[in-house]
């Protein structure tokens, strides 16, 4: 079954709309469609102007997946794209921005199921916004490890005097966001995050490990600080996942987290799509002010040779600068919910 649509002014062929993407879900590519439609309003403003990297799966998320990061030459003229030199492939790679609804309806048409864009905009991609924390549980452990290591990392953020926000990876783990929006570079934020994963093994050595070798992961929660890298992208907020059910990368808030922990429920941080829209309709989007937020990085030159000197550090940065998180405490009662998301193309 094919269809032509018109978004924003732009007309859309859409194909094999009835072809089911997700067998055990029974959900077909004519909902995937509508679920970015509907969360649109919110996703967007998390994807635009930053180079997209694509996870498409043609035939479904039990077949065959092939990442895209150059934009396809039957795109359409209205598509917008932005030039990156890649050192790797030593050409330049021409990326999609998803800039509006039409671009992401297309996207979601070619089975482009999964979306990871770049932690940085395309327009200086050698400065990231943010900094990451993917918090990956090794089995046994669970995401409510990943509940209890995530709480420890905010600990050391509000030493800092920075807000963090969690997401579910809409795979088995937890994700940390720290909002920066001012000049950094990755090395600054890959030091940082490294030097705090390292810290956390230090201290639980029981339940946490910096290294991403897999033999080491058995039972603990991997803090994947290597994220904050030009060349890695993480999973999009309100990004569908290939998991066997809809899943969707699902921001929380931090009381969400700790009734995880407490509860030890693993299905408290499970939210498929239908449920993600009914909370962003309900609660606006949480990640919100990450967009905009300001923030910096602590200096930790010359603190970051042994992993205990960060806690010491942290403490020096607190009493320093007392005000710190009361001025972020009062600044987060202002949040505007996001617009709701439309159900009209």
């Amino acid at each position: 079954m094919d269809s032509t649509i018109e978004v924003q002014g732009k007309q859309l062929k859409l194909s094999n709309l009835e072809k089911v993407l997700y067998p055990a879900a029974g959900f077909t590519k004519q909902q995937i469609i509508d679920y970015y439609i509907r969360i649109g309003p919110a996703i967007i403003p998390h994807l635009a102007g930053r180079a997209l990297t694509r996870k498409r799966y043609p035939n479904g998320v039990d077949e065959e997946f092939f990442y895209e990061k150059n934009a396809p030459q039957h795109r359409p003229d209205w598509v917008k794209t932005a030039p990156i030199w890649s050192e790797g492939n030593r050409r330049t790679v021409h990326y999609i921005l998803c800039n509006d609804l039409a671009t992401l309806v297309w996207l979601a048409n070619l089975a482009a199921i999964e979306l990871h864009p770049s932690l940085a905009l395309a327009k200086d991609i050698t400065c990231p916004t943010m900094m990451v924390f993917d918090l990956d549980p090794g089995p046994p452990a669970n995401i409510v490890q990943c509940c209890r290591v995530g709480l420890w990392l905010r600990e050391i953020f509000e030493h800092f005097g920075l807000e963090s926000f969690p997401k579910t990876s809409g795979s088995k783990g937890l994700q940390i966001y720290v909002p920066l929006n001012t000049p950094t570079k990755y090395e600054s934020t890959k030091t940082f995050a490294r030097a705090l994963a390292q810290l956390l093994e230090h201290e639980h050595p029981d339940m946490v490990v910096s290294d991403m070798k897999k033999h080491l992961r058995t039972g603990k929660v991997f803090v994947d600080w290597s994220q904050n890298d030009e060349h890695k992208t993480t999973v999009a907020l309100y990004s569908l996942r290939a998991r066997e059910r809809p899943t969707v990368s699902t921001p929380v808030t931090w009381q969400e987290v700790e009734s995880a922990l407490k509860k030890k429920d693993t299905t408290l941080l499970v939210f498929e799509a239908k449920q993600v829209v009914a909370r962003m309709e309900k609660m606006g989007d949480l990640f919100a002010p990450v967009l905009e937020w300001k923030q910096r990085l602590p200096d930790l030159q010359g603190v970051t040779a042994e992993p205990e000197t960060i806690s010491i550090a942290a403490q020096a940065e607190k009493e320093e600068e007392p005000k710190t998180r009361k001025r972020v405490a009062k600044d987060s009662g202002k949040r505007k919910p996001a617009r709701k998301p439309g159900r009209k193309v």
